[in-house]
């Protein structure tokens, strides 16, 4: 129990070594918080369970809820859009090929906002439709493709860097902190090798199947996957449309998958600049003075490491005074530390309103 006048830190000081048991213990329960911490895609299947396994089980159940969100979803976008403009297929102008085809072309060219002009509406419903449609597709790939292809690209992720590590004989243990030390970094590879791909079987699928030159089969697809989509180029054919349909798609998302990748990656490269010069430039007694957050005159450890994070740009004050405000409600007898009867008094207390986690 602490004075009244002075508080105690959030994080007790070192003060003696640590015997034998007790650190065999939080050595224990360090590993095992760890292991329930660690990402669960990419723990390591049980082989008795997985021979035991049924092979018949079916591979609806195996998918993400997110990718299974993101199928339901644009499921109900592409028939409804079919529908709508195969309805509407007579007051469409272009070059026509197929109605049900041209109806999905049309909604993915729409929806990734490539926009020919291969394929116009004709007529004010027509037109309305079409703001419509682009704007609900344009929310679709933001909000659900996007995450769908984060999730893809993170589960590729584990057989890129084994791939990698492969002729060093590397643990599964070494290639796991390898993945979560350099993620970006490899998320940033994945993307770029998907992309050269679809980049590939664009330019030879425009030249052999569209007759396109080489050249214009390339400025073709640089044009989609940028969706600036100019026109003068397009998919006009019924294999080609059928192509587009999902090459499209994977091509402008893989793209804006890729630059999100390198500004994170640009952001992750200045946090560590940041925090490497943080941690070697010298303390100076302004810097105890700021760091003392109790005004206690002495620096403990919890100080020290909040006044880091701090300069490091981790957290910021406002995110300190929001975690005191909540350890001086739960610490109910004003000690300065919490117990199992400050948490029970605590939530005795009637609570307004809970904060729901985002």
């Amino acid at each position: 129990m602490a004075s009244g006048s002075v508080k105690q830190p959030l994080i007790s000081r070192y003060s003696g070594p640590i015997s034998r048991t007790n650190q065999k213990g939080t050595l224990k329960r360090s590993r095992l918080r760890r292991c329930k911490s660690a990402l669960p895609e990419y723990n390591l299947p049980d082989t008795n369970k997985a021979a035991s396994s049924p092979r018949s089980e079916s591979r609806i159940q195996g998918l993400h809820p997110s990718l299974i969100k993101v199928i339901i979803v644009l499921s109900i976008y592409l028939g409804a859009g079919t529908l709508c403009f195969y309805l509407a297929r007579h007051w469409m102008k272009g070059k026509k090929t197929n109605g049900v085809l041209d109806a999905v072309y049309f909604c993915v060219v729409t929806m990734s906002t490539v926009g020919y002009g291969d394929l116009v509406p004709d007529s004010a419903a027509t037109k309305l439709l079409a703001c419509a449609f682009v704007f609900t597709g344009m929310a679709l790939i933001a909000l659900s493709l996007s995450k769908a292809a984060d999730y893809l690209v993170e589960k590729q992720e584990m057989l890129l860097i084994r791939a990698l590590y492969m002729p060093k004989h590397v643990g599964m243990a070494e290639i796991l902190k390898e993945m979560e030390t350099n993620k970006v970094r490899y998320k940033c590879l994945m993307v770029f090798l998907l992309l050269l791909l679809i980049i590939t079987c664009g330019t030879v699928f425009l030249a052999k199947v569209e007759k396109l030159s080489f050249v214009d089969a390339f400025y073709c697809v640089c044009s989609t996957i940028t969706t600036l989509g100019y026109g003068d180029v397009s998919f006009s054919t019924e294999a080609g449309r059928a192509f587009a349909v999902l090459w499209i798609l994977f091509g402008t998302i893989s793209l804006a998958q890729f630059f999100l990748y390198v500004a994170e990656l640009n952001t992750e490269r200045r946090q560590k600049k940041l925090a490497k010069w943080v941690l070697g430039r010298k303390m100076t007694n302004v810097d105890l003075e700021v760091a003392d957050l109790d005004d206690d005159g002495v620096v403990d450890v919890s100080d020290f490491i909040i006044y880091k994070l701090k300069e490091m740009g981790k957290i910021s004050q406002e995110d300190i005074s929001l975690v005191m405000g909540e350890f001086e409600e739960l610490d109910i007898d004003q000690s300065g530390t919490l117990s199992a009867t400050d948490l029970t008094l605590a939530q005795s207390q009637p609570v307004e309103e809970e904060a729901t986690p985002p």
